[in-house]
């Protein structure tokens, strides 16, 4: 057999000391037998104070402008200029002979649909701004229905489909809603045609800032600042969030380059989440108006269509569609939305 080599002495000259050298850090749970995400839930668990000292100056600033608010709002309804100019433009324009009053049962309708889908709308949305690794993905069929003509089909997280979906629901709902209101005649009572609107538009704002409100009957006659803001709402920021979540989506033609010059990506994206946040803090304000200015009688008008009703039915429809909304939430998952978006397209990693 082949002589083995001598042993040779170690070099030592640059080899650290014993008690420099330091044991590999154990990975969380691997040597000290803690879970990995019990760390996680501790480093989580240190964040919320942090965010929640962070919030609690901006919730003050909040509270100080709003007392302000109200103070203003109160001095200036004691100056008599002002106090004429309330008196003059009590806040409701004047709307065009025949206006229909009331709401009808297909407008309750829209009610519900309206809040089920912006909800879920909503959630996907965020959901996909803060999303780093989808659940899976979703590829069209070509020229399929999630698919422009002549696009070559590209993959796609699941939570934007879902998205996608959602809106394509939304619009339908919408585009029935704008016929059946010119249809019944109803468009009068959100569409101002009043020269004064803005007039009464900013006596309805000073009477809110400073308590008083104005006379509330949303069955026979919005104010000012209600009809200009449904009016902006349907006519401008959900036209507005269609045709920019229409640019970003899989139904963009891509292989228009005249069109894709026009209208840019990043101007889609600049504009779709201002209208997101426009809508969140429009949906904010009207439910504490419902709420506030009598809340039986509303959810009666708006999910009864019954006037003057203050029974608590319009409570318990009301209820129903927040379970059913909540019920859509939990079901939001791929387990479920993995099979319905197979039928239109691949659905994988």
């Amino acid at each position: 057999p082949a002589a083995e080599p001598a042993p040779t002495a170690p070099d030592t000259r640059s080899a650290p000391p014993a008690s420099a050298v330091q044991p590999p850090r154990a990975a969380p749970g691997a040597a000290t037998g803690t879970p990995a995400r019990a760390a996680d839930t501790d480093v989580d668990q240190a964040a919320a104070p942090s965010r929640l000292r962070k919030a609690l100056p901006a919730v003050a600033g909040v509270v100080v402008l709003a007392l302000l608010a109200v103070l203003a709002g109160r001095w200036l309804r004691s100056l008599d200029p002002v106090a004429d100019f309330i008196a003059t433009y009590d806040g409701h324009p004047v709307l065009p002979e025949g206006t229909p009053e009331g709401m009808p049962w297909w407008m309750g309708w829209q009610h519900f649909l309206n809040m089920f889908l912006m909800v879920l709308i909503i959630r996907t949305g965020l959901q996909i701004r803060h999303e780093t690794r989808p659940p899976a993905n979703f590829t069209p069929t070509k020229d399929g229905l999630f698919s422009a003509r002549g696009n070559t089909p590209k993959k796609f997280s699941l939570t934007i489909w879902m998205h996608q979906a959602l809106d394509a629901l939304w619009l339908l709902n919408g585009v029935i809603f704008v016929v059946l209101l010119i249809v019944t005649g109803h468009w009068a009572r959100i569409v101002p045609t009043d020269p004064h609107v803005f007039q009464h538009a900013l006596s309805a704002g000073i009477q809110y800032l400073s308590l008083d409100w104005p006379t509330e009957n949303g069955w026979v006659h919005y104010n000012a600042l209600q009809m200009l803001s449904y009016a902006l709402v349907v006519f401008v920021a959900a036209p507005l969030a269609a045709l920019t979540g229409w640019r970003m989506s899989s139904w963009f033609p891509t292989e228009a380059t005249g069109l894709n010059r026009a209208f840019p990506m990043e101007v889609a994206r600049k504009v779709h989440f201002p209208v997101m946040v426009f809508f969140v803090a429009f949906i904010v304000v009207h439910v504490f108006l419902v709420a506030f200015t009598g809340l039986l009688t509303n959810l009666n008008h708006m999910y009864t269509s019954r006037g003057g009703a203050t029974d608590a039915w319009g409570l318990v429809v009301f209820l129903v569609s927040v379970a059913v909304t909540a019920a859509a939430w939990f079901f939001l998952k791929p387990a479920f939305t993995a099979p319905v978006a197979s039928r239109f397209g691949t659905v994988g990693r």
